[in-house]
């Protein structure tokens, strides 16, 4: 399959910059002159408040629309290759599922003996969670991976402070996600970077000489940003248990091994779980999203109120008592219809089912690897998982960056894959196909990438012009962070 990027390509202006005209998609009848058609129609529908309001009539307002609507890269197009992001294609069952007016159109407040279902359901995907992760008790509260990991690092502070010293250090090793810092931040610790060895992974020499009492816990990526397994985890988690730490596992990669192997199993004592990437439920763009906390037994008791209990009589209730709980994270009981997708995609699948998508995604990723580890370099060689980073090194000498690469991909079709991280690779493209991708749209990537090589080797100053056949060409970016224009203004 080649992929073909020659599709009707429209510039569609602002509707405020449309042509004025008086037009419109239907006319009010006549009335008489001495009353004022603002008589006819309510106060909050009447504004003035927006100079030359555009007159358009039913089939240009229809037009302007749909081919905004067309301006996006989705995934029902083609694949999208963001590494650490596992923007896979989400069965329409699920949607379907979650949009069933019995869930939709329960209120929060609702009394629990008429909520028995949606709480049954929940209860279940705790039951699943767990299972999966290998762990004693959950959370399904958070709405976000992030959110999940302000989550996990309170439970961790909280049993440390219980114990009689919360500590003052996190050590993040650097092949960790962007936000672990930030969580452990506003948690009140300070965070250490970790440098890692020269497989990408925790440099357990580098662990122990920043071990001391006041460290509260390592956060491990696993697989890291750089797709390999961490393969002294079991070692890592006993040091870590001798110096009175504990260790929080980032969980957004949990694709790559789930169903094949189980972090409670390794001594993880505290994972966070992005179910709106892992199992189910569109991927970006700022949600909708959540991040279901998993934790060893010890960390049961901290836990984020309501929790979904049984009664004597074995109805289920939300029960609000705070103990030792770290109180409420989100509104009511966290989003709902992203947990409802969850559950189906699990049950759907089923343990086999989960296992293969782990496969799947190791497989993809490493076809991808092998088809184009001979044109990119890759700065570290060793065995990855999910996904693989490749940087420019090879076209360095061209004067081609990651960034033209990047471009160049658009004008070929495909949205890019994730440029310049993890920072710990200079130039770096990381790539991760998902175990949704089928072998001919893999291919057609492959190919692609390999033509853009071509064409570095033969004309590479083309590759600064790019992007060149979209809507818009290339930014400068710089400019648009320091200087962002926020607000349209029409110009006089």
């Amino acid at each position: 399959m080649k992929r073909v990027s020659k599709n009707i390509v429209i510039n569609e202006e602002l509707v405020f910059l449309k042509e004025k005209g008086n037009r419109s998609s239907f006319k009010l009848p006549q009335i008489e002159e001495e009353k004022n058609i603002r008589s006819f129609i309510p106060e909050n529908f009447l504004r003035d408040d927006i100079e030359d309001f555009p007159e358009l009539n039913e089939v240009e307002v229809v037009r302007h629309f749909t081919r905004l609507s067309n301006y996006n890269y989705h995934l029902d197009l083609g694949l999208y290759p963001l590494g650490s992001c596992t923007m896979k294609h989400n069965p329409k069952l699920n949607e379907r599922i979650a949009s069933f007016r019995e869930f939709t159109e329960l209120h929060p407040f609702t009394p629990f003996k008429f909520a028995q279902g949606t709480l049954k359901i929940l209860k279940e995907l705790e039951n699943l969670l767990i299972e999966i992760s290998g762990m004693d008790g959950i959370t399904i509260q958070p709405t976000a991976g992030a959110h999940g990991e302000l989550t996990g690092m309170l439970l961790i502070r909280a049993l440390l402070q219980d114990r009689g010293n919360p500590r003052k250090i996190v050590l993040i090793p650097d092949s960790a996600h962007g936000t672990n810092p930030a969580s452990a931040t506003l948690c009140g610790y300070k965070a250490i970077t970790i440098k890692s060895n020269e497989k990408g992974c925790v440099d357990l020499n580098v662990l122990k000489e920043n071990l001391n009492e006041d460290v509260a816990c390592l956060m491990l990526t696993n697989p890291n940003t750089l797709g390999v397994f961490e393969e002294n985890i079991l070692e890592i988690s006993k040091i870590l248990h001798e110096n009175g730490s504990l260790l929080y596992m980032d969980g957004a990669n949990f694709n790559a091994f789930m169903g094949k192997a189980r972090p409670g199993d390794m001594g993880v004592d505290v994972m966070h779980i992005n179910v709106h990437k892992t199992f189910s439920t569109p991927h970006g763009g700022g949600g909708p999203g959540a991040g279901p906390v998993v934790v060893k037994k010890e960390l049961i008791p901290y836990l984020p109120i309501p929790k979904i209990e049984e009664d004597e009589s074995g109805n289920l209730f939300l029960n609000f008592s705070p103990g030792k709980s770290i109180g409420k994270v989100a509104t009511f009981f966290g989003n709902v219809n992203v947990l409802l997708k969850t559950v189906s995609y699990i049950l759907k699948l089923g343990s086999d089912g989960i296992r293969e998508v782990s496969e799947n995604a190791v497989l993809n990723a490493n076809y991808i690897r092998a088809k184009l580890k001979n044109i990119f370099h890759l700065e570290y060689d060793s065995p990855t998982l999910h996904e693989v980073i490749f940087d420019d090194k090879f076209q360095e000498k061209y004067g081609v960056t990651t960034l033209d690469i990047a471009k160049r991909l658009l004008d070929k079709g495909f949205h890019p894959p994730t440029v310049y991280f993890p920072l710990i690779v200079h130039g770096s493209l990381m790539i991760e196909p998902t175990e949704t991708e089928p072998k001919e749209e893999l291919d057609a990537f492959i190919n692609t990438m390999k033509e853009i090589v071509e064409e570095i080797e033969k004309n590479p100053e083309t590759l600064h012009n790019a992007p060149e056949n979209l809507r818009s060409r290339r930014f400068d970016e710089v400019l648009a962070a320091r200087k962002p224009i926020l607000k349209w203004k029409k110009e006089n």
